[in-house]
């Protein structure tokens, strides 16, 4: 297999047109010029053919370097505006930005934030996926992912963006017909799991010092939050759901609160990275805004 060309002596060969001289071209790249005339000639050599007629007194390109230097020309103008755009980007948030979120942050939080995003920076455009599924950031090419929850990999490039708790509510016509004083009476609830989480039926409540595990098994299970929300609102059972998607159903009376006294295991809200030595200002400029609650929908805690 041959040996890729070194994209490099491109500059060079080209300063020895532009300039009409090697040394010349020397004095502007700022080498020697020897340097400048073996890096034409190995380029010649990669391409197999001659590109300049040297003479004495003059450097003239040959049929195949006249094409050969139109193109390098729109190669070297392209790089160009390449770094002018990286440095452009150091400045201003600009590109497109490729984020993951899972079904119910992504959808009550995110997309939001991302529409804020958008209107305060007009060069940046945003790809939102929503899936619950644990997307592979390189494969994919993803800038983010938002995971909700319990990082799987403590090695992961994260950054914590706040924590949120988890409430068992049901509508309130259940919770009528099913006063619950404390953990134990859930069981006899119908339970509505959601097959996202990793263990749908396990729950471990505090009260103080005091613990209770349960394993509840469910009248129906979903694989995605929001599914378990409307299920919940239509009386299907009882669901533990975070405080963010059900704080305003609480406020307004449409769900309820079992066991206040009683509290389960808080969850983490993420910013996770690829592992990647930069890292665009646009995904900063995005993680920063979504740290900020007061980015959030004014419906949320």
């Amino acid at each position: 297999m041959a040996e890729p060309i070194n994209l490099n002596r491109l500059a060079y060969f080209a300063a020895v047109v532009d300039t009409g001289s090697f040394t010349r071209a020397a004095e502007r790249l700022g080498v020697t010029k020897t340097v400048v005339s073996q890096q034409v000639a190995r380029l010649e050599a990669d391409v197999g053919v001659s590109l300049l007629t040297r003479t004495t007194r003059s450097v003239q390109l040959t049929e195949a370097g006249r094409g050969l230097h139109a193109r390098c020309l729109a190669i070297l103008k392209e790089a160009d505006e390449a770094f002018a755009e990286l440095s452009d980007a150091a400045l201003e948030p600009r590109g497109t930005l490729r984020i993951t979120a899972p079904n119910d942050f992504g959808s009550f939080i995110v997309a939001p934030v991302v529409a804020a995003f958008t209107r305060r920076h007009p060069k940046c455009r945003v790809e939102l996926v929503i899936t619950d599924a644990k997307l592979d950031l390189i494969g994919q090419q993803f800038d983010l992912a938002i995971r909700v929850g319990w990082l799987d990999d403590s090695s992961a490039l994260a950054r914590r963006i706040d924590t949120f708790r988890q409430l068992a509510v049901a509508n309130p016509a259940l919770a009528e017909r099913h006063p619950a004083a404390g953990p134990d009476d859930l069981l006899v609830w119908p339970f509505i799991a959601n097959l996202s989480l990793k263990d749908p039926g396990l729950w471990t409540f505090r009260r103080g010092a005091e613990e209770r595990t349960l394993r509840v098994q469910p009248a129906m299970s979903v694989n995605a939050t929001p599914a378990a929300l409307a299920a919940v609102h239509a009386g299907g059972g009882f669901a533990v759901l975070p405080e963010f998607l059900v704080a305003e159903e609480i406020a307004a009376g449409r769900l309820i609160p079992l066991l206040p006294d009683w509290s389960l295991p808080s969850g983490g809200i993420h910013a996770v990275y690829p592992a990647t030595r930069f890292r665009p200002l646009k995904v900063k400029a995005f993680v920063d805004m979504l740290s900020d609650k007061r980015n959030w929908p004014t419906h949320c805690p």
